[in-house]
């Protein structure tokens, strides 16, 4: 009975053992599973704090409102003078133009026309003595509205208290003939758009043509007359009654002329176009 009874608890003390055993296995994975665990949250923990250090500003102290400097201004600011140019010159429809022939016997393919008045010049009507000129009669190439538009301002510049230069015919819209029949005085050249009749400045500067050499500003007359040939004209013709000089290859005296001068520019090419 007694050995049965020793046997029963030598049976009973080894399944404790067992259990133990089991136990401290099982104790030693959950805690072996725990410190996996808070290993790898202290590098997550890590990892971000680095991140977020690499992102930071080197000193992250508030240094107040930041002072807002004034951008300097990229647009251009443009004179009153400027202004009005760039006005006529919208209402300009600029084209490639061609001269075609001679002054005399020629035509003007895509002419380009003047406005009737700018700031720094008014159209006259030689045929109705008034201002503005017609339109049809405010034709050229394109070249030469740029070299004349391109002389006033020059002059205007120069001279601030001058009066508007007059601008008188041009040529036609296609060109061709500008004789008799549209009205007197009539034009032997103005066919191809190379040439344009400038009234003489008034000493009064009232805005319109002189009726005789007397009433002429010969000092700003002349101006102009030099910044034409300056320009390239071909021909600057005056009257003979104005005492306005220049190349005589290119400023040549002509009877009825002592009212305005009249510029011819070359044409540069009789194939290419005049732009």
């Amino acid at each position: 009975m007694n050995e049965r009874w020793d046997n029963r608890r030598d049976a009973e003390n080894v399944l404790r053992e067992r259990d133990l055993t089991s136990t401290m296995h099982f104790d030693g994975w959950r805690l072996a599973g725990g410190l996996a665990a808070l290993s790898v949250a202290i590098a997550v923990i890590a990892i971000t704090v680095i991140a977020d250090s690499d992102g930071e500003e080197p000193d992250r102290r508030d240094p107040g409102q930041t002072p807002t400097v004034p951008r300097p201004s990229t647009e251009r600011t443009e004179s009153p003078d400027r202004i009005q140019d760039a006005a006529v010159d919208t209402q300009i429809r600029w084209r490639r133009s061609r001269a075609l022939g001679e002054p005399w016997a020629g035509r003007l393919v895509r002419g380009v026309g003047l406005p009737s008045e700018g700031r720094l010049f008014f159209t006259w009507d030689p045929v109705r003595h008034v201002s503005p000129n017609r339109a049809y009669r405010r034709f050229a190439t394109a070249r030469l509205i740029r070299i004349t538009l391109d002389v006033l301002r020059s002059h205007a510049a120069k001279h601030p208290g001058a009066p508007r230069v007059g601008i008188g015919d041009l040529s036609r819209p296609n060109g061709g003939d500008f004789g008799k029949r549209f009205g007197s005085p009539d034009h032997t050249s103005h066919q191809n758009g190379l040439d344009a009749d400038i009234y003489y400045p008034r000493r009064d500067g009232r805005e319109r043509k002189p009726r005789r050499p007397s009433q002429i500003d010969r000092d700003l007359a002349q101006d102009l007359v030099d910044r034409f040939v300056a320009a390239g004209a071909q021909f600057v013709f005056v009257g003979p009654h104005t005492g306005l000089t220049g190349p005589p290859q290119i400023v040549q005296p002509l009877a009825n002329h002592d009212d305005h001068m009249h510029v011819r520019i070359p044409n540069q090419s009789r194939s290419a176009e005049n732009d």
